[in-house]
């Protein structure tokens, strides 16, 4: 009998595999951010993660030659695994853990939720997204008969919003306030308002936004206990600053270290953003998706 692997619904990974995904990330992140090296993590990060991650570690090694000096490791600890059963490819599964970068129990407490996928069987895991969540903003995930935790569709229907439209409804909300979706917060009608309110005297400002779901890009979700999801999905901003005559947009040093082109009169910043949602289940309350984080960061600029 002859089974096929891309057909069967299997654990995507197992629990000691999980474990060493997780060290080994540790480490290469560690390693990378200690030389700023964007070499050394390299084959470690995917999709939003890695792409911020290596942006902001070339220009960091373009701005600190000699390295990070104040370097402080990153620990990942008391982790729990999220690993979903799924045929096919990609797989992928969730680490909830602990850092260090925190005050455990405290305000200030929280939870670093790192996504790992394997795109193909010869693939190796990346780090694709990364949530910093107070553990309060964690629903209690809805395990299986075996214990695991359920994936959610990209095209779910028993959710107010589709997986697969969370990217596009995002960025369009951003854009003109509609599709209404998403309840108040800072990335969401405050963010909204920190656009319209954004005054410089000789400057104008323009808004573009992208949604990024194919791929290692791909929204990911995983269902709650009442019926709702938590996704991570990608989005991708610009933002550009144009000067009237005789005036010319400030750079700082991680902007000009991105650079290419002049800047003249106009400077165009490329930013891509993970997010974490919560998604209401379909006519549950006023079925609005919370944003509980949301993790952006430059990739690149243009000037003009």
């Amino acid at each position: 009998m002859t089974v096929h692997g891309e057909l069967e619904v299997v654990p995507a990974a197992t629990g000691a595999e999980a474990a060493q995904v997780l060290k080994d990330f540790t480490t290469a992140y560690n390693a990378a951010d200690k030389a700023y090296d964007p070499a050394l993590d390299a084959d470690l990060v995917t999709g939003p993660l890695g792409a911020i991650n290596q942006a902001g570690l070339k220009a960091r090694q373009k701005n600190n030659p000699d390295g990070n000096k104040g370097h402080s490791p990153l620990e990942l600890t008391d982790a729990t695994y999220l690993i979903p059963k799924k045929a096919g490819w990609p797989r992928w599964f969730v680490a909830n853990t602990d850092s260090n970068r925190d005050e455990d129990g405290g305000k200030l407490d929280t939870r670093w939720l790192v996504v790992f996928v394997k795109s193909a069987p010869g693939a190796g895991w990346r780090a694709a997204y990364l949530s910093v969540v107070a553990p309060s903003q964690l629903r209690a995930f809805a395990k299986d008969a075996d214990g695991r935790a359920r994936p959610v569709a990209a095209d779910s229907a028993g959710l107010a919003v589709a997986p697969e439209d969370l990217g596009t409804h995002y960025t369009e909300y951003l854009q003109k306030g509609t599709p209404d979706v998403f309840a108040p917060g800072s990335a969401t009608s405050g963010w909204r308002e920190a656009r319209r309110t954004a005054q410089r005297p000789g400057f104008s400002f323009q808004y573009v936004d992208q949604p990024m779901d194919t791929g290692t890009f791909a929204p990911l979700g995983l269902e709650t206990e009442d019926g709702g999801a938590l996704v991570f999905f990608s989005s991708k901003h610009f933002e550009r600053q144009t000067a009237a005559q005789g005036l010319r947009p400030p750079l700082n040093a991680d902007v000009e270290a991105l650079l290419t082109g002049e800047v003249k009169s106009t400077l165009t910043k490329e930013r891509v953003s993970g997010q974490l949602v919560y998604v209401p289940k379909k006519g549950a309350g006023d079925g609005k998706v919370v944003v509980l984080n949301r993790l952006p960061g430059l990739t690149s600029a243009k000037g003009e």
